[in-house]
């Protein structure tokens, strides 16, 4: 949780560490108009508010782009959807969790898009996403099993956190409106969410054993499939993402076993 705390305070400090004043130049047929703009956040559409701004703006022309960026930064909590319900079933307890302790992490770094104009473009983006289930039970998942397996422990864990990261690659549809008197916009975007298994682990914490972390394969599924939406006005917004297929795989008692995530967003 302290992690998730001090994630949130960077993510917020970004958003007023990284302000620019970009200075345009507009014409009209007899005079020249000069307009001071302020972005405050990162990504390709920063909040952004005008400083004696007397013009209007001209609509983007359509076109491609590309390059490394930093933004979609994603923070919030994840869920376990037991085929069609949020309460696990009784084979599945073994894996009950914190629901307000369990997290979802990411963000893009890469990114390749279409505009068609200055309301709708279309994108394909790179990033990482860590999923961090915080178990309730006195088990430890056995690394290397299939299918998934556990032991049921006596030792009572402070911790006991199971993650697994992704490379994830949202292909998304991206309708904005036109900026308001603040210079601000809305964001509706929905996308196609895939991923491939970079890592997962199991930390521990106890008076007992100390505090080991035990990497190795724990069945999370190899690639995932879903979808997201976000919404949001300015720099900031809410995410929901619901993935398709098992959470587990080569492990039939999981079967219909999937992850659910939601919370807030920053940068477009």
């Amino acid at each position: 949780m302290k992690r998730l705390i001090f994630t949130a305070i960077i993510c917020l400090a970004a958003t007023t560490l990284f302000a620019q004043t970009d200075s345009v130049k507009t014409s009209t047929d007899t005079t020249k108009t000069r307009r001071t703009r302020i972005r405050l956040g990162f990504g390709d559409d920063a909040a952004q508010g005008a400083i004696n701004d007397t013009t209007s703006y001209k609509s983007k022309a359509p076109g491609f782009s590309f390059g490394l960026t930093f933004t979609r930064f994603d923070i919030g909590l994840s869920t376990l959807n037991d085929n069609g319900s949020f309460k696990l079933s009784p084979t599945n307890q073994f894996l009950n969790y914190r629901s307000w302790r369990s997290s979802n992490i990411g963000f893009d770094i890469l990114q390749l898009g279409y505009r068609f104009n200055s309301s709708f473009r279309i994108y394909a983006a790179g990033g990482f996403d860590w999923t961090n289930l915080r178990l309730r039970e006195s088990v430890t998942i056995l690394r290397n099993q299939a299918p998934l397996a556990y032991t049921q422990d006596a030792v009572k864990y402070d911790k006991n956190r199971l993650s697994v990261t992704y490379i994830r690659v949202p292909i998304a549809f991206d309708f904005r409106t036109h900026d308001d008197d603040d210079g601000r916009r809305f964001h509706f975007v929905g996308a196609a969410e895939l991923g491939v298994r970079l890592s997962s682990s199991l930390k521990q914490e106890s008076k007992e054993n100390g505090d080991p972390k035990l990497s190795g394969n724990y069945n999370f599924a190899k690639f995932r499939y879903g979808a997201s939406l976000r919404v949001g006005y300015g720099a900031i917004g809410v995410f929901g993402k619901y993935y398709l297929n098992n959470m587990f795989e080569n492990s039939p008692a999981q079967d219909g076993l999937r992850n659910f995530s939601f919370g807030m967003s920053v940068g477009w």
